[in-house]
């Protein structure tokens, strides 16, 4: 249905025609920042504004499965292009361990030396506070809270130089398989790269596919925020409903999250909603409160189309949606994201209107995909998402041509590595002072915890240090008073403090000595310094502290951060952000010799999911309790056995669809009863 409106409307996808006052106003809602974009051309720029050529691309249409098969047939018959190795040979040969080398060996003893300096030392040196900054395209970053030297510095350069980290970063931007475990690229930059880029996956240039995409979800978002695409009965879509799970949900959630008070954002929001749906069903009743079937568009994101949670979410969303509007308002409310187009066509939806993405898109990493890009221009529009998607590509671009010693993910990356495997920090708090990055955290989590929780190298062998790290945070003065308590004198935790120069809401209000914003900022400033220095007991005896409390106040200190200071939180410094941290990441596996682009972790889980989901739905259709033989151990047997216990549902009378009673008044709402009162 996009594709045949947009060809109808115009010989080019996603070209529209518009009117002078139209697309003024579309200029002067958005203001640009290091990047524009001319129509359906997107560059890139950091020194000033640049018209660039229109690129010729392939044109964006997901072919139907014949169409598919033929050219995927056709293609496995051509020889493909050959696929550097630059990658294999930039990993260590096989079972030799970072940890062996002379450059690792060289920080261990290091880290004997710096065991004797304090941070209330190291920090009056102003030469050194020199070498622990860097600035990169507004960002501002200050890790001199580090508990490290310059020596410490240029022996990590060392060890990045020893793990070919330059040759592993070449070998991402460069489409190598470097996700060897499952044999895929690892291209998520590729979803931010301008149409003037480059990169090739054997031996295909991708970047024009990702413009097709893109212009595909410019028309449509387009279409639907002015009104040109309608609901079954006519009436705007003004509420969106994203379904998806683990990146798909943690990832757009932030984004969202950190745009919703924006200024320019905000407004190019109003009038609309967007919300997030997980497994839970009293999160599908949250999503669905309030909600109007007949103002409500679905965008169902799973690339297979089969991923269970995701998949029950959208059968009952669809089922909400039937029993307003009836079958055949499925294809004028629900949109995919995926790239399986049978089971999309299957579940009613329109293949036209399905949004592809790529298997070189891991789910955590697929943000700027049509994931995060679809439902985010719904909600703020094509304009807004293009700032995101170019924040996130002027850190990819700093991060791909940068030397080392300036890279600012390469240096967060390493400090990582120094924290995790030589001094023994197993966590890190992220901690933004803005509300509005509420979701960083959590997102970041996943990124770090999902990438690099391994305890296995690139090659199978069991790793002979510690990697990963425990990621969590919480905005502002409230983790001052929830878990700061054990940062500062509990357990060693690097912390990052990330603030704003801007607020999105300013307040000042008269009569008070700061603004709202400095007063949150005064506490960013104040942190930092505090888990450095510490308190002593002599200083606690010149206040006049009782004996008796000085071994409670006293802070030891020498706790490392360091400080992001951002110019303010827009649509751009999003992007900036999400990019940091994904890099970030990635040096830290690159470095330790991980396979960051995997999660067999997860498909374990799916697997035991898988089957006692089965258990239980037999237990539940023959009304019996869950036994030996079903092969569960004892502990899992009689948990499950509790559960089944108390459910009123145990045994469903008949297959239907159940739903909250004050979300969906109709014959759908009609939770069953056992039928058997002595399970």
């Amino acid at each position: 249905m996009v594709a045949a409106a947009m060809s109808s409307r115009s010989p080019v996808i996603g070209t529209r025609v518009r009117s002078p006052s139209a697309t003024a106003a579309r200029k002067t809602a958005l203001p640009v920042q290091k990047s524009v974009f001319f129509g359906s051309c997107r560059g890139v720029v950091f020194n000033k504004a640049v018209r660039l050529p229109r690129q010729s691309r392939h044109r964006a249409q997901i072919k139907s499965e014949d169409e598919a098969e033929a050219v995927e047939e056709k293609e496995q018959k051509e020889e493909s292009p050959s696929v550097s190795s630059s990658f294999d040979e930039a990993m260590a040969k096989k079972g030799e361990s970072i940890a062996n080398s002379a450059e690792w060996k060289a920080l261990m003893e290091h880290k004997s030396e710096i065991d004797k300096t304090h941070l209330r030392d190291l920090m009056r040196d102003e030469k050194r506070w020199k070498a622990c900054v860097r600035e990169v395209d507004g960002i501002y970053c200050d890790f001199s809270r580090q508990r490290i030297t310059e020596e410490t510095l240029e022996m990590l350069l060392d060890l990045a130089k020893k793990a070919n980290l330059e040759e592993k970063i070449q070998a991402m931007f460069s489409g190598e398989h470097i996700n060897s475990t499952e044999d895929r690229a690892v291209l998520h930059v590729a979803t931010r790269a301008p149409p003037t880029e480059s990169i090739m996956v054997e031996g295909k240039d991708v970047v024009p596919d990702v413009h097709d995409v893109l212009d595909k979800i410019k028309y449509f978002t387009e279409s639907v925020r002015n009104e040109e695409w309608l609901g079954s009965t006519g009436k705007p879509l003004k509420d969106v409903v994203a379904i998806g799970i683990g990146g798909s949900f943690l990832g757009p959630l932030f984004v969202h999250t950190a745009l919703s008070t924006d200024k320019a954002s905000k407004e190019a929001a109003t009038g609309r909603r967007l919300r997030f749906l997980s497994v839970d069903p009293v999160d599908v009743a949250r999503s669905l409160n309030n909600l109007d079937p007949e103002t409500t568009l679905v965008v169902v994101v799973s690339k297979t189309f089969t991923t269970a949670e995701t998949m029950l979410n959208a059968r009952t969303v669809r089922a909400w949606l039937v029993a307003s509007l009836g079958e055949s308002a499925v294809a004028q409310h629900m949109v995919a994201v995926s790239t399986n187009l049978k089971l999309v066509k299957e579940f009613g939806i329109d293949p036209n209107n399905a949004f592809a993405f790529w298997d070189w898109v891991g789910g955590r990493y697929s943000v700027c995909s049509a994931v995060g890009i679809l439902p985010l221009a719904l909600q703020y529009g094509f304009d807004t998402t293009e700032q995101f998607l170019a924040g996130a590509w002027s850190i990819d671009d700093h991060f791909r041509s940068a030397p080392l010693k300036e890279n600012l993910p390469v240096m967060l990356g390493l400090l990582s590595v120094w924290n995790v495997s030589f001094l023994d920090c197993p966590a890190r708090a992220i901690l933004p002072y803005c509300q509005a990055l509420a979701k960083l955290a959590p997102h970041i989590q996943q990124v770090s915890m999902e990438s690099n929780g391994k305890g296995v190298d690139i090659h199978g062998n069991r790793l002979p240090f510690e990697s990963g790290e425990i990621d969590f945070g919480e905005p502002g003065t409230n983790g001052q008073h929830s878990f700061y308590q054990l940062i500062h004198q509990g357990r060693v935790i690097p912390c990052d403090f990330i603030g704003t120069v801007k607020s999105q809401q300013s307040v000042y209000l008269k009569g008070e000595i700061v603004s709202n914003h400095d007063e949150l900022m005064c506490n960013f400033f104040a942190q930092a310094d505090a888990l450095a220095m510490g308190k002593t007991a002599v200083e606690l005896r010149s206040e006049s502290c009782p004996d008796s409390l000085i071994p409670h106040k006293t802070f030891t200190g020498n706790r490392p951060s360091l400080s992001i200071l951002l110019p303010e939180l827009n649509a751009y410094s999003t992007g900036q952000l999400l990019a940091l941290y994904e890099h970030r990441v990635a040096v830290q596996g690159f470095v330790w010799g991980l396979n960051s682009f995997d999660q067999w972790g997860v498909e374990l889980g799916k697997v035991l999911a898988s089957r006692v989901r089965s258990i239980v739905n037999d237990a539940r259709n023959k009304g019996r309790r869950i036994e030996s033989s079903d092969g569960l151990n004892v502990s899992t047997q009689e948990l499950i056995n509790k559960y089944l216990d108390g459910k009123a549902e145990l045994l469903y009378p008949e297959a239907m669809d159940v739903f909250p009673c004050d979300i969906l008044d109709s014959d759908y709402c009609n939770p069953p009863t056992s039928k058997s009162s002595s399970i």
